[in-house]
């Protein structure tokens, strides 16, 4: 697995700061909430993955490069 660049985990926090309010679009996780799902990002990790506190109380991160969010 590739990490992103220091420049792209810094573009993505700009992007998605914590309290944006993001739509589910595409998860490939097993334990992923439907299509649709609302939730808060609460930060962004080291790997430029959004920390989201979904609407159903999961908590999966969307991973950078593989899912897939919107923002509302």
């Amino acid at each position: 697995m590739t990490f992103p660049s220091r420049e792209v985990v810094e573009r993505v926090r700009r992007e998605y700061p914590a309290g944006t309010r993001v739509a589910l679009v595409r998860m490939e996780d097993e334990q992923a909430s439907p299509t649709g799902t609302e939730g808060v990002v609460e930060g962004v990790d080291d790997t430029a993955s959004l920390m989201v506190r979904w609407s159903n109380g999961s908590h999966l991160h969307s991973i950078y490069g593989v899912d897939e969010v919107r923002r509302i």
